[in-house]
């Protein structure tokens, strides 16, 4: 169950959440796999089919959140609503949906609150008037959710920081109609493989290395989102491969690969995630 903070004009005048063209909300649940296609806010109940449903921490409508008073507010029906329908999870679409329910200001994803046995989750707002934290932001909490929610296991997989001479890393370029990233080489393991027999099997396939030296394990990092039927994510393992100086292409499903000095690795708007941040503090590569 997905929790919006109140009824904006728009939607008001359409009878249906989140209906603002400008909303993020419909692409993001797309996107993230929380449904089998695109919805229209027209088509609200619908979602009921895919296991979803939608409700308002506060119902009266105002230009803005920012109009809301404390008493428009109710905790406890979002908590009746939790007892009665047992939903396994409501995601608040917004931090004051959240803190105006509860009286608590949250941290984004997993609370420790729950309602019953239901569990709590709070993601960007989708509205335009937040426009300062952009698309992929948002992308990567609902993503979060999506995978976090599905209860699958997370696949185990490795990358390699593959660094060259001049210490540039090695980057992929991949994208789809919502989105578009750079990521390190590497992939999923096979059953059977061990970490440095993936990575090698990874990077013959992925960029054509074939003779190189696998160096210490970096780092390990996880991030739910749902990877595909079986999956709700990847659990990676990566590790340092120093190369000669030699061309960046990509052979197989990438549609680029790039070399980046640790400067344009931290300027990229679709960079992995945190990449600067843990190799600023890692000391092997």
């Amino acid at each position: 169950m997905f929790v919006g903070i109140n009824p904006g004009r728009v939607s008001d005048a359409a009878g249906a959440h989140f209906a603002n063209p400008r909303n993020d909300f419909w692409r993001l649940l797309h996107a993230a796999r929380f449904t089998s296609r695109l919805y229209d806010p027209s088509e609200q109940f619908e979602l009921l089919r895919e296991g979803i449903g939608i409700t308002n921490a506060a119902y009266r409508t105002t230009p803005g959140s920012g109009d809301l008073r404390k008493s428009d507010f109710d905790g406890a029906r979002l908590e009746r609503l939790a007892l009665e329908l047992k939903p396994a999870w409501m995601g608040f679409v917004g931090k004051e949906a959240y803190r105006g329910a509860f009286g608590a200001r949250p941290e984004l994803g997993l609370q420790e609150r729950r309602l019953g046995d239901t569990r709590l989750f709070v993601l960007p707002s989708t509205s335009p008037a937040n426009a300062a934290v952009p698309w992929r932001e948002r992308l990567r909490w609902f993503h979060a959710l999506s995978g976090i929610a599905s209860g699958l296991p997370m696949r185990r997989g490795v990358r390699a920081l593959v660094v060259d001479p001049d210490r540039r890393i090695l980057l992929l370029h991949y994208a789809n109609e919502y989105d578009s990233w750079w990521i390190t080489p590497g992939g999923g393991i096979e059953t059977g493989e061990s970490d440095h027999e993936a990575l090698r099997r990874e990077l013959r396939e992925e960029i054509g290395l074939e003779q190189f030296e696998i160096g210490p394990l970096l780092w390990e990092k996880e991030r739910y989102f749902m990877l595909d039927a079986a999956h709700c994510g990847q659990r990676n393992r990566v590790y340092l491969v120093r190369v000669p100086a030699m061309e960046a292409r990509a052979i197989s499903e990438a549609l680029d690969a790039r070399w980046f000095t640790l400067d344009e690795v931290a300027g990229l708007p679709d960079g992995p995630y945190d990449l600067d941040d843990l190799l600023s503090s890692a000391s092997d590569w």
